[in-house]
């Protein structure tokens, strides 16, 4: 709601308040609500706080403060009471003021940083380097993405990092797959990204391994025991400890290996329309995260075991005792993010750290959180996890090793395909050379991929079903760029026919055009909103009511047939600002609006 119509009622209602029952009471404690859409009006006030002063039943008290307020305060058109709540109807006049300060307000919604503006960091991505991104990294980097968009609207300064996995058994696996199998397969000779190539070892290994422990069950050995017995496991093993000894041949064989998986992350997240300040290795943490926990140890916060492994006590906090070294002193994950956390604080003064992690990971962060704040980091306590639910497909999860994951690329090709065979059929690429066709489709298809999975409250899981993404009718992404092109060629028509925007002060708006600026005035408390509890999805379900809001505008009125040029001045100005906002907003999702279509 616009923050000058939201002090002004503020104001009114203390003064009447003070007037009627000689009750003091801080215009800021005050806070009009937009009124629900089944009652009359465009403010509500709750009128309970002055009951007991006023000795009156509730429903009275808002019909006197409504009496007042027409009396004294101009913007005020007239009242309705439902029991303690006050709906307050705006004169039409005044939401012409409104609109014009949208307009001529410079990026409105966004509040810039400054130099003094608090430094948060997001973590998102984290991808491994075996296997290349898929579904589920697609929602990671899209949350992540537009959670940072979102915060640096909120005035935040903002750094967006990632930590990529490129050490570990996983790794190991892949690199002795391709090692006995691969042939000196490279990504230039088998034609792919290297991260499907790798991912190909990934899945191959799992296959060998899977028939070796069958064999080793065969001949009587126990599940658990042919798992640890069968040999593609200790080849993997001795590779990861020779990788740790910095044997130069593993060594060798890792580089050329993740530089491959490099490359095809690159593409991947310049397709889907992500970036990073600063990316980190776990290879280059984890020996970070090492010391610091001997640090640790030499001032008792963490403790060794008989065995040399070292662990610490978090029974006081509500926890357990967690391992931070194995016995023979290989690192573990939370290790890593230890020694991630020391570079970090070196290389950047952090206010806050975020951290955007599936649901799965909730209890690593609450450890995370008291280590890192027994370890003297100053944002360690307060640090966030976002977590997020999981992305499920129609036919149910995902797995990795068994290859039957979706392949963010693989996904992002059948979006924009599809995009383009839905738009065709529907005659929106008529008339437009095939490089407007292939960038119109290559946005719609990313659009649709990328709000269906914004949309949905990221604490919940949720299932992907990329059919139903693609519809230009209901809440989905193209429904918001075809509204946005739409709007787009009305402004253009109007400049080929000479029309500008003149002065529409004096206007009274009807219900629906009111009812639109109410709805950009929304804007900048939705993007605050949104920063506060670290939702894209009130971006995204404000962009679809700002588009079906216009739709019911633009349905029943006409813009450019308007004969009085004041009224038409008043929707055209309407009009601009519409697209403008949703322009914004949909940058903060990271999806882009197409000119036309």
């Amino acid at each position: 709601m616009n923050n000058e119509l939201i002090s002004i009622i503020s104001l009114a209602v203390s003064r009447a308040v003070k007037e009627l029952y000689g009750v003091d009471c801080a215009p800021e404690s005050i806070v009009p609500q937009s009124t629900r859409k089944e009652f009359e009006g465009n403010l509500t006030v709750v009128v309970f706080p002055w009951v007991k002063a006023a000795h009156k039943a509730p429903e009275a008290v808002a019909n006197e403060i409504g009496a007042w307020l027409v009396a004294n305060e101009p913007s005020v058109k007239s009242t309705n009471a439902v029991k303690g709540f006050l709906n307050i109807v705006i004169e039409p006049s005044f939401w012409c003021g409104v609109l014009k300060h949208i307009a001529a307000t410079p990026d409105y919604g966004i509040t810039a940083p400054t130099a003094d503006s608090p430094l948060v960091m997001v973590e998102y991505s984290s991808p491994n380097t075996n296997k290349p991104l898929h579904l589920g990294h697609v929602r990671n980097n899209l949350l992540g993405y537009s959670l940072s968009r979102i915060l640096e609207a909120c005035g935040n300064r903002v750094v967006k990092t990632n930590i990529v996995n490129d050490r570990g058994i996983h790794i190991c696996k892949s690199m002795l797959a391709w090692q006995k199998w691969g042939d000196g397969i490279t990504p230039e000779k088998a034609g792919k990204k290297g991260d499907h190539l790798i991912g190909d070892f990934y899945v191959l290994f799992d296959k060998k391994y899977k028939e070796e422990v069958k064999q080793l069950m065969d001949k009587g050995m126990s599940e658990d025991e042919a798992k640890n017995a069968a040999p593609l496991m200790l080849e993997a093993r001795d590779m990861l400890r020779r990788w740790e000894a910095k044997d130069p041949e593993v060594r060798a064989l890792w580089e050329m290996m993740n530089s491959w998986v490099y490359a095809g992350f690159d593409e991947t997240y310049k397709r889907l329309g992500v970036d990073f300040d600063k990316i980190y290795y776990e290879s280059e943490t984890y020996l970070e995260g090492k010391e610091k926990v001997l640090e640790g140890l030499e001032k008792g916060i963490m403790y060794r075991k008989d065995d040399g492994s070292v662990w610490a006590d978090l029974t006081a906090d509500g926890l357990d005792h967690k391992l931070l070294l194995r016995s023979d002193g290989t690192s573990v994950y939370m290790t890593q993010d230890i020694g991630t956390a020391k570079l970090r604080y070196r290389d950047f003064p952090i206010d806050k750290m975020i951290y955007v992690v599936g649901n799965e990971q909730n209890y690593h962060f609450q450890v995370l959180s008291l280590l890192l704040d027994k370890l003297g980091f100053e944002w360690g306590k307060g640090l966030v996890h976002f977590s997020y639910g999981m992305v499920e497909l129609p036919e149910g999860k995902m797995k990795s090793r068994e290859g039957t994951v979706v392949d963010a690329d693989d996904l992002m090709e059948e979006m924009v395909g599809t995009a383009r065979q839905v738009s065709a059929e529907l005659g929106k690429l008529d008339g437009l050379s095939a490089e407007e066709v292939d960038n119109i489709t290559e946005m719609v298809g990313l659009g649709a991929l990328k709000y269906f999975l914004l949309k949905v409250d990221p604490r919940k899981n949720m299932t992907f079903n990329p059919k139903e993404s693609i519809d230009f009718n209901g809440n989905t992404g193209p429904f918001i760029q075809y509204t946005y092109a739409r709007i787009r060629s009305v402004l253009r028509r109007a400049a080929e026919a000479g029309m500008s925007i003149g002065d529409y002060s004096h206007v009274e708006p009807n219900e629906k055009e009111i009812a639109l600026i109410q709805k950009l005035a929304d804007f900048p408390s939705t993007v605050k909103e949104a920063g506060a509890s670290f939702s894209p999805s009130l971006i995204a379900n404000y962009a679809y009511d700002l588009v079906k809001t216009f739709n019911q505008f633009y349905h029943d009125y006409t813009i450019l047939g308007e004969a009085d040029e004041p009224t038409r001045s008043l929707r055209l100005a309407l009009s601009q600002a519409t697209a403008s906002v949703i322009a914004t907003a949909t940058g903060l999702l990271g999806i882009s609006v197409p000119e036309r279509m």
